[in-house]
């Protein structure tokens, strides 16, 4: 099927290209991530940290969502109550649920993107690489058949994944990383497992139910989580969270924390769209993921050729090779199937 599921509801457009504007849209946001938490701020006299950029640009993409959500009329197909005479959408307890493991995304991929001596590569690799290996067990969970395709492509970002692996001698991450792996994918098997229960149905307006019902909670639920770290005093992360909270709206800094935030909105109606697709997970999953790994590894790439970052690694150049090559397969192997049946 060409443009499947929800992708012709949306601009007549395919699911690969979904996933080819999903790729453009999640470049400039890790570049411009790295890039302001790398090189000294000219306030600050240092890079920001990861935390110290969190708060405005899950700010900016709470407003900028809601917005969305309101212009585009996507809230009259969710759940909802009156307030007032004003339709107000709220989640159900699926969608709830989900929201909390998509307020677990929304603060650890930022924040994937700064730890120090831990590349965007393999950071990305690593927190992905888990999520591939979900994806076929709820397939099979919720009965739906995995093609051959998936398989192979699944063992293809797998593979380049333990490439990484052992060409970086194993694991051995600062305890941050560790954390964000875990509540990253702990966040991520709660979105897909809603997912799966509710909306992977290939109807449109499915789609824009889920959205706007987890959204509309996970989102200022992320950044109430931020503030009661950043008001309970505890530690430098209380300190450099009370500056995101509240500092950075005077600094210069504000205005590349703004495109993160316009990017972060944008980049999240098109992974719905992609992975509520009624493909398999095993098909789906890895062209997200896929794409989100090559957005890393080029960020990287473009950052080491023009602002002086650190280029990947010969292994994480192969896994990335390795990436195209899967979503390749995934964009080609329907189509071979569908013309062999012809």
């Amino acid at each position: 099927m060409n443009g499947i599921g929800a992708g012709k509801a949306f601009g007549k457009l395919s699911l690969e290209s979904w996933v080819g504007i999903y790729l453009l849209l999640y470049l400039p946001n890790v570049i411009v991530t790295r890039y302001i938490t790398t090189n000294p701020s000219a306030s600050l006299g240092r890079p920001l940290t990861g935390l110290e950029t969190l708060p405005a640009s899950l700010i900016v993409s709470t407003v900028l969502t809601y917005l969305f959500i309101w212009l585009s009329g996507w809230h009259r197909d969710a759940n909802a109550v009156r307030l007032g005479g004003v339709r107000v959408p709220v989640p159900t307890r699926f969608t709830l649920l989900s929201s909390v493991g998509t307020a677990l995304v929304l603060f650890t991929v930022p924040l994937s993107f700064t730890i120090p001596d831990v590349s965007i590569p393999f950071m990305q690799l690593l927190m992905r690489g888990d999520i591939l290996l979900i994806a076929p067990l709820l397939d099979l969970a919720f009965g739906r058949r995995v093609r051959w395709w998936s398989w192979v492509a699944l063992v293809m970002v797998l593979g380049a994944l333990v490439l990484t692996l052992l060409d970086r001698g194993g694991f051995n991450l600062p305890p941050l990383a560790i954390l964000v792996v875990v509540l990253y994918t702990f966040g991520y098997f709660l979105r897909l497992a809603v997912m799966n229960r509710i909306s992977k149905n290939g109807d449109p307006a499915s789609v824009r139910r889920y959205f706007v019902e987890e959204k509309v909670v996970a989102l200022p639920l992320a950044v109430g989580f931020l503030a009661l770290v950043s008001a309970s005093g505890i530690g430098g992360q209380s300190n450099e969270l009370y500056w995101g909270f509240v500092e950075v709206w005077s600094d210069p800094v504000i205005w590349p924390i703004l495109s993160i935030g316009i990017t972060l909105t944008m980049i999240s109606v098109a992974a719905i769209i992609i992975l509520l697709d009624p493909h398999e997970n095993a098909y789906c999953v890895p062209l997200e993921r896929a794409a989100s790994l090559l957005a890393g590894v080029a960020g990287s790439v473009l950052l080491a050729w023009f602002w002086g970052g650190s280029m990947p690694a010969g292994s994480e150049l192969i896994g990335a090779a390795i990436l195209i090559g899967a979503i390749a397969l995934l964009s080609l192997a329907p189509r071979w199937s569908k013309g062999r049946r012809a």
